[in-house]
């Protein structure tokens, strides 16, 4: 069962948008949203989501600067 789902995207429609979907499919879920980079490594270091969905181009550091800051072991 998926508990935690962090959702990073810079645009507020998207991020909205997932969520209602991300809600739909695991209405158990917590979901947390950020909208930039840095505020993505930090959420995946504090809070642990069991899934991530991860924007590629955001402020602060892209989706790639993500998933090197946090290291490919360590992401959900």
């Amino acid at each position: 069962m998926i508990e935690r789902v962090l959702i990073a995207d810079d645009e507020p429609l998207a991020r909205e948008r997932v969520a209602a979907l991300v809600q739909a499919v695991a209405p158990q879920a917590t979901v947390q949203c950020v909208g930039d980079g840095n505020a993505a490594v930090q959420a995946i270091s504090e809070w642990h989501p069991q899934v991530v969905l991860l924007d590629i181009q955001m402020p602060g550091r892209d989706g790639f600067d993500v998933l090197a800051a946090i290291g490919a072991e360590q992401m959900p």
